[in-house]
């Protein structure tokens, strides 16, 4: 007895209260399950200026790289025996011109006292104007070395991060060469959709990403003209996408149309004996009716669940908010 009167209380103290809900068709967005990639949004390779020998290999895949940084070293020994051989010619082309400079003292001395002639005199400046001439041409050459030299130092392109190396210290590489690949720019989602759905995508589209977190919510900023192999590649830009692994494929749903549905809240669903209930207004009164439910649907902030069989539009049906 006791029992009875403070569930009498419980109840006048907490009244449910019946609200009615007429079901209508509604529309609905039809979504598509594909997946998209992270690609990362430039892809530039680090090459190899000269040809030679790697003496230095500074990184490895997943590095993190500025731009101009210095990511291996490529010797050549050739251009420095080329580099010692220009250095003999210049030492001996530079005592050449003491020799000649020093004639040419002479020569100007000599020819005040009329001991030589003008001729004479002309053809030892012409011997010391050659030899300083070959002296920078031979500097020049020299300068031309000094920089072929300092461009075996491969140098990141872009600052990014390093997507793949093909090379290993010791290697011997030709001018052009791929030494690593940098992954720069931030990175984006890259979709391959059947060419089917060409007509139901719109650049400016939400798009739905599934993340380890949760969905994130993506926009489709760009629709590629070219279709190969029945597929259209289409980008996706996402906020804190992450980036850590360039190439990993991540679940993506497209909305492709729309439908009708009738959709009830998710609280005027009720389970019993492995079915799924629904109360609707009848002649005497709410009455349970048996329902197929589909798909749960997000609206307002609030979960709806689909009705594929069940009910009818118009029915009315009974929630209760305590």
């Amino acid at each position: 007895m006791r029992a009875l009167i403070a569930l009498c209380a419980l109840l006048s103290a907490s009244p449910l209260h019946a609200e009615g809900l007429e079901v209508t068709l509604q529309p609905m967005t039809v979504w598509k399950s594909v997946f998209g990639q992270v690609e990362a949004r430039v892809e530039i390779p680090a090459r190899a200026r000269i040809g030679g020998t790697i003496m230095a290999l500074d990184v490895t895949e997943g590095d993190r790289v500025t731009a101009g940084q210095q990511l291996a070293v490529v010797e050549d020994d050739k251009l420095q025996f080329q580099l010692d051989a220009l250095d003999a010619q210049l030492e001996a082309a530079q005592a050449q011109l003491a020799t000649a400079q020093s004639e040419l003292d002479r020569g100007n001395a000599l020819i005040e006292r009329s001991v030589i002639t003008t001729q004479a005199l002309e053809q030892l400046q012409t011997n010391v104007e050659v030899i300083t001439s070959n002296i920078s041409n031979l500097k020049a050459q020299r300068l031309v070395i000094e920089q072929q030299i300092s461009e075996g130092a491969v140098l990141a392109p872009e600052a990014g991060i390093v997507l793949s190396v093909p090379v290993s210290r010791g290697s011997v590489v030709t001018m052009g060469e791929t030494l690593a690949q940098i992954g720069g720019g931030g990175t984006f989602l890259r979709l391959s959709v059947p060419e089917r759905h060409t007509n139901d995508l719109a650049e400016g589209d939400e798009i739905v990403i599934a993340a380890a977190d949760g969905e994130q919510i993506g926009t489709l900023v760009k629709l590629y003209p070219l279709i190969e192999g029945g597929r259209l590649q289409a980008d996706v830009e996402v906020e804190r996408l992450d980036a850590r692994f360039v190439g990993r494929r991540v679940p993506v749903r497209l909305p492709v149309g729309s439908r009708e549905a009738m959709l009830v809240p998710e609280a005027a669903l009720t389970r019993s004996g492995g079915l799924d209930f629904v109360a609707v207004e009848g002649p005497n009164g709410p009455q349970e009716r048996v329902v197929v439910p589909g798909q749960v649907v997000e609206r307002d902030g609030a979960p709806w669940r689909e009705i594929l069989t069940g009910l009818q539009p118009g029915d009315v049906v009974v929630t209760t908010d305590e």
